[in-house]
């Protein structure tokens, strides 16, 4: 995996952000959801190095990265404090504005970017989200039982700690089997990646951390923003699984996009093959979704 790619460990000031880069162009941001790393990319991302400088990087507590410690509200997990670790990290690598796509807690990330930093971000994409306040405004039972991590890793610590360091790997298999994604899609070394990633103590705490800013900083900071009427200001591109649960949950809103668009004023978006794990299940499909989009073609 990532043959191409070089792998460079970046201090963002508060962070040390594990990153890997190959190509040459415009700087393109790729960001990965839980239970995930930057390993989520490695099909999508060579593809995309053909005509963008890729660089995939592990949010801050995930992955390879590092574990900043956390404070009693969350602050330095909120997606405010991530998104600035990488925009420091794409100026150190001489981006100052740059394109950026997330998927799942990454979606999340990037667009909190486009929203603190409208003068970095030139284009966004967002996969498989809708924002945080919006998800939690309309959370019901099939939220709670279907992504259970979103109730359950925001409990006071030290439940959701013991319980991720206990099943690793029944929380890796839970996730890639029970989100609409076909379990052949995770490769065994993908797998165990992604289960490697989970056994960390300081990095499961720094998962939690961000499941709580998710539920509480993160929500303020939506709100905040629609209060005073801050908008997405770039291009956005919003893509979803066409078999899982956000189109079926916001059909009365018009779907995902139908949420986005009260967001961004330049939005677009639709349906992707596979379920939540889209990227990694058709990546030919996304990544040709996503170099036509931040082409401009």
């Amino acid at each position: 995996m990532f043959e191409a790619f070089d792998s460079r460990e970046i201090d963002t000031g508060e962070a040390r952000i594990f990153t890997r880069r190959a190509g040459d162009g415009p700087g393109l941001l790729l960001l990965h959801g839980f239970p995930e790393t930057h390993v989520m990319w490695r099909d999508v991302a060579p593809k995309l190095a053909r005509d963008f400088t890729v660089i995939c990087a592990d949010l801050r507590g995930y992955g390879q990265s590092s574990c900043p410690p956390s404070a009693a509200d969350h602050a330095p997990y909120a997606k405010r404090a991530m998104a600035g670790d990488l925009v420091a990290l794409m100026e150190t690598l001489g981006f100052t504005r740059f394109l950026v796509a997330g998927h799942d807690r990454g979606g999340r990330v990037a667009y909190r970017m486009a929203l603190d930093h409208p003068d970095r971000v030139e284009k966004l994409a967002v996969l498989d989200i809708v924002p945080t306040a919006e998800a939690w405004d309309r959370a019901d039972a099939r939220l709670a039982l279907g992504y259970w991590p979103w109730s359950l890793l925001a409990q006071p610590e030290p439940l959701p700690e013991t319980m991720l360091a206990a099943g690793a790997e029944a929380v890796v298999d839970n996730a890639l089997s029970n989100w609409g994604s076909a379990p052949a899609t995770f490769p065994p070394a993908v797998r165990q990646a992604y289960v490697d990633a989970l056994r960390d103590p300081a990095h499961i705490h720094a998962i939690c951390e961000e499941y709580r800013a998710a539920a509480s900083l993160d929500r303020r900071h939506d709100r905040e923003d629609q209060a005073t009427g801050r908008r997405i200001a770039c291009p956005l591109l919003a893509l979803w699984s066409e078999h899982g649960a956000l189109a079926e949950w916001y059909r009365d809103e018009g779907g995902p996009l139908g949420i986005w668009r009260s967001w961004a004023d330049d939005s677009s978006g639709g349906a992707m093959p596979g379920g939540h794990f889209f990227p990694e299940e058709s990546p030919i499909e996304t990544a040709a979704t996503l170099d036509a989009f931040f082409s401009g073609r």
